[in-house]
């Protein structure tokens, strides 16, 4: 069991720069794409192979407390097309969090099909690789999904391995564990992308205002 503390109102005081404190999601603020990602995914004659293009913007957020509990992170939006095709082929939106005082990492997740979920791991504050790892009926780490996907494309579980590379880029490899009806072994649901960024995030809402402050303080 955890080592709650007692007193579970009592908030603490952040620092105001999001960017200074994201831990291992270090260096993955910004704005990204990526050209070489590859889905592979269930059809009823088998697996298919899909290429695709990734548009992804990460955003600090002011830093987020439960009580004593200190979260700093990220707001996420990935879009991504097949090749030469305008139409969504993936939506996804959600949060990277990082708990200082733990090591613990969190990715909310939702994508308009009727699904949301929450991977969780854990990780130094320098490391340049992590895993986390999301289970059907975890209560802290679990998968909610609508009626007909449960029924059709129930996913077991969802793992997402990130790697940071000494360019600048970073990669992503995903394991969707899904169970369907017309076959007897689960199947593995692949995705992976390498992204490069393109754009520069924009600091939090705290971190401008203090910004404004020692700027009006020097002038």
């Amino acid at each position: 069991m955890e080592n709650y503390p007692k007193d579970i109102y009592t908030e603490p005081e952040p620092d105001v720069n999001t960017l200074a404190h994201l831990g291992p999601l270090t260096g993955m603020a910004g704005i990204w794409t990526g050209t070489r990602g590859l889905d592979i995914n269930p059809k009823a004659d088998g697996p298919e192979k899909q290429a695709f293009i990734e548009h992804m913007e990460l955003q600090p957020i002011d830093a987020q407390t439960n009580g004593p509990q200190l979260f700093y992170g990220l707001r996420y939006h990935t879009r991504i097309v097949k090749p030469d095709d305008v139409e969504t082929f993936h939506d996804q939106v959600g949060y990277w969090l990082w708990e200082p005082a733990t090591g613990n990492l969190i990715l909310t997740l939702s994508i308009p099909r009727g699904q949301t979920a929450m991977a969780v791991g854990q990780a130094a504050p320098d490391a340049t690789s992590f895993q986390l790892k999301a289970v059907r009926g975890s209560l802290t780490n679990g998968i909610s999904s609508n009626p007909f996907l449960e029924h059709a494309f129930r996913t077991e579980s969802f793992t997402i391995t990130v790697t940071k590379h000494d360019d600048g880029t970073w990669s992503y490899e995903q394991e969707t564990v899904l169970i369907t009806p017309d076959r007897t072994e689960p199947f593995l649901h692949t995705d992976r992308n390498r992204l490069h960024k393109i754009g520069e995030p924009t600091p939090n809402p705290t971190a401008q205002a203090a910004a404004r402050a020692a700027k009006a303080l020097a002038a």
